[in-house]
């Protein structure tokens, strides 16, 4: 029998139903005249890049750069990075450049350019309760650690065979430990724990009260199951959300690929 964590990561991918969500994409041409009131807010694995077997393998394609800093131009500073990557890992992709930017999911924020983290909301994971997740590592070989120091990600997209091993072992560890403030995050071949009361809605939502964001209108554009708490408070500021690769629920459309989001990017600086 599943475990009762893996049925829940289960229940969450079930919530992307292709039959009921919305086909439509934003029009470049419609947008554009509003850049100066617009908030563009973007993840980054699966959404801006492509998926790649392991983390340290996604790269940044040729032009992608040039139409994000154009973008910060013209929108006078009010571009985000919203990821689970660490800001540290954000800035080893896209360098030399730095983006503004919701790191950790919502455990980092950068809102200056040439301030290394202007907020940081979460403590360590506990040593003792990293080790033992940690462990679960060597469940099969194929499966990858990645140790953000708020949070510890489990990669198995180079052994999907472990999915269920992963989740119950979890699980296992979670039920010993009821009182830990801890959360897990299932993800595209990634189960992530991190210190509970952060997300990336509660750092966008914190994001939007600040210069250049304050005030503006949000279009958010993510993939994951993590990016659904960001979807469903687009409405509370008169956002908008789009989803890549799936149709989510509580959207507003949706893209097939990260290529047709970088071509949608670049249209909106040039909608002709």
């Amino acid at each position: 029998m599943k475990s009762e964590l893996a049925e829940m990561a289960l229940d969450e991918k079930r919530t992307m139903l292709d039959d009921e969500a919305p086909d439509a994409v934003p029009v470049p041409h419609a947008l554009v005249p509003h850049l100066d009131e617009t908030a563009i807010l973007l993840d980054i694995d699966g959404t801006l890049l492509d998926l790649m077997p392991t983390p340290r393998e996604v790269w940044v394609p040729p032009g992608l750069s040039e139409t994000l800093r154009h973008l910060t131009e013209r929108t006078s500073g009010a571009l985000a990075l919203v990821s689970g990557r660490s800001l540290n890992d954000i800035d080893l992709i896209f360098a030399p450049d730095v983006f503004r930017a919701v790191a950790g999911h919502g455990a980092e924020m950068r809102l200056s350019v040439d301030n290394e983290a202007d907020a940081v909301h979460a403590p360590p994971l506990d040593k003792e309760l990293k080790r033992r997740l940690a462990a679960i590592a060597k469940l099969s070989p194929g499966i990858l650690l990645e140790d953000k120091g708020y949070s510890l990600a489990l990669h198995y997209r180079l052994a999907p065979h472990a999915e269920k091993a992963i989740y119950e072992a979890v699980s296992f560890i979670r039920a010993e430990l009821p009182n830990a403030p801890i959360e897990v995050l299932p993800g595209k071949f990634v189960c992530e724990i991190k210190n509970s009361g952060f997300t990336k809605a509660t750092g966008v939502r914190e994001l939007m009260t600040h210069e250049p964001f304050k005030g503006r209108r949000p279009i958010f554009i993510g993939d994951d199951v993590t990016d659904e708490t960001v979807f469903a408070i687009m409405p509370d500021m008169n956002g908008l959300a789009f989803s890549v690769g799936r149709r989510a629920m509580g959207v507003n459309g949706h893209f097939d690929a990260p290529s047709d989001v970088r071509a949608f990017l670049a249209r909106l600086l040039d909608p002709s």
